[in-house]
């Protein structure tokens, strides 16, 4: 029997439910257990591939193409889950596919209600992740706080769970913030009391708390909460700030939670410990030999999960190099304000990432520039590949008036341009280039050497691609075309012959990166910086 644990929140937001759930996941793999992760998300949208960065943070795309919350992510990042469509729902999924169905006439008349057609469809989208995943242990994030009237039909459904799968099958894990009040120099346990009374309000007992605090929890403060929650002394779990997110999984494990979830289900599984995970990443992410400083110039900067991927997977090239990456995030927009040398002069690298629209671009052109022409490592991603080969075409080929069609729909040089079939195209949602493509890539170019293979898989998230009736004029000019999606002949790399690293690509290298495997563009990017001298 397939054995569940439900992750909910309580208190405030940003608790990190998430990497909760991806460290208990880490740890029940550290037994030997296979695990995957669900993310239910309340809001209405089907997906949050329309949303803007500043609303929702990081789009995560997975191989199958699906839009998906930036936790699945973590959950990738941490364990070995292959995360698909199946693992994020969303409340604009469950009722969409409950209006079609009633439309279709499948519920033959009946009066829809959201108990028991909304739950139940959330439950069904549940046990399909669970099949498909073929996963011993199902790990189902609730996303947002007890006590949001969005959570609520989820919270039914997680509730209906244990009825229909049985005690020994279902485990509540419930997330939750112990305040310290420095005014009085005192611990508060009542908002986790008032949490966990919402909770049961609903008709769920939470088996295990895991508590966030930056003060340590006395045996005092735990009995307490254990009295008034209705916990067991050890199933109150401390969960104070750490210096890396990957430290989390040995706090957990530290405090035998793999234990007590082990003894919960009535499991007994062989008992390893995680030291190669803290030998080879955590204590090498939290005492680093090197340091280096990386300019990340990007639009959405003033949100830090707009680039979470992106800031992970420079984090897991720095603990592959036993470096410090120091990220210095500049607003493309201050670029065009001030110049591109008074935020680059002192970098050892540039990084553009991905997005959409006109704001911003120029100083993503005039900073790819500098990098170019003052030998500063350089990776681009997505837009960023984009903004690369604009800024060859005009600075190096002449074409003065180069640009992407999706900025300037009548520009006379349309380096970027959109696809015939993309033309066509009314809705914006889940109808770009998504999902897992294959490149070949060039032998004797610095790909191969990053790559050390003729053949990748990598993730896609755009519409405009590069003009093919340019390449000739900018690979006279000394730009390289070193990967090619082959069955449609896109440029998928671009790179520039003689410089010490200048490499962009159309794809999301970030979306594959696991601090136990890094991705071998980052972390070539990083050795690179890491060799000029600042």
């Amino acid at each position: 029997m397939t054995k569940y644990i439900f992750i909910t929140g309580g208190v405030i937001s940003s608790l990190g439910k998430g990497i909760t759930s991806a460290s208990i996941g880490k740890i029940m793999e550290s037994r030997g257990m296979k695990v995957t992760l669900i993310k239910l998300d309340p809001y209405i949208n089907v997906d949050p591939g329309t949303m803007n960065p500043y609303q929702h943070g990081e789009v995560y795309v997975t191989d199958d193409g699906a839009e998906t919350d930036l936790d699945l992510g973590h959950y990738e990042r941490f364990t070995k889950a292959v995360i698909t469509k199946f693992n994020n729902v969303t409340s604009g999924q469950v009722y969409n596919s409950v209006i079609s169905k009633e439309r279709r006439g499948d519920y033959l008349g009946k009066t829809i209600q959201v108990i028991p057609h909304i739950t139940n469809e959330i439950k069904d989208r549940i046990r399909k992740g669970a099949h498909v995943s073929d996963a011993e242990i199902v790990l189902v994030e609730i996303g947002g706080t007890v006590g949001d009237i969005e959570s609520l039909p989820f919270l039914e459904a997680v509730r209906q769970f244990r009825l229909d799968m049985g005690f020994e099958n279902v485990l509540y894990v419930h997330v939750t913030l112990i305040p310290y009040v420095r005014s009085a120099d005192e611990i508060k346990t009542k908002p986790t009391q008032h949490s966990v009374g919402k909770l049961r309000e609903i008709g769920i007992q939470p088996d295990i708390l895991i508590c966030r605090t930056e003060k340590p929890l006395s045996d005092e403060i735990k009995e307490k909460i254990s009295l008034f929650c209705n916990v067991s002394k050890d199933s109150v779990i401390e969960a104070r700030d750490v210096e890396s997110i990957y430290q989390i999984p040995l706090v957990f494990k530290g405090q035998g939670l793999d234990k007590i979830i082990l003894k919960h289900f009535g499991l007994s599984y062989k008992s390893t410990d995680l030291k190669d995970w803290k030998k080879d990443i955590v204590e090498k992410a939290i005492r680093p030999k090197h340091k280096v400083l990386i300019a990340l110039v990007g639009k959405y900067i003033a949100l830090q999960d707009a680039y979470k991927s992106i800031y992970e997977a420079l984090n897991h090239a720095g603990i592959y190099n036993d470096a410090k990456v120091d990220i210095r995030k500049v607003d493309s927009e201050d670029i065009e304000r001030f110049g591109p040398a008074k935020f680059l002069k002192d970098v050892s690298g540039l990084l553009i990432p991905g997005g959409f629209g006109y704001r911003g671009i120029e100083g993503k052109i005039a900073a790819i520039r500098y990098a170019r022409e003052n030998a500063v490592p350089f990776l681009g991603l997505c837009l960023g590949m984009q903004c690369a080969v604009i800024e060859f075409a005009r600075n190096v080929c002449g074409l003065k008036e180069a640009n992407s069609t999706e900025f300037r729909q009548k520009t006379k040089h349309p380096i970027i341009s959109l696809l015939e079939e993309q033309k066509k195209i009314k809705d914006l949602g889940g109808t770009m280039r998504l999902g897992v493509y294959p490149c070949e890539i060039k032998k004797g170019t610095l790909a191969y050497k990053v790559y050390k293979k003729g053949r990748i898989m990598e993730r896609h998230r755009h519409r405009y691609e590069f003009n093919n009736k340019f390449r000739k004029l900018l690979a006279d000019a000394g730009m390289t075309f070193s990967g090619i999606y082959a069955k449609k002949d896109l440029v998928e790399i671009v790179e520039v012959v003689g410089h010490p690293f200048f490499l962009a690509v159309q794809y999301h290298p970030e979306f594959k990166s696991k601090p136990d495997n890094v991705h071998p563009l980052f972390r070539d990017f990083i050795k690179a910086a890491l060799l000029i001298k600042r």
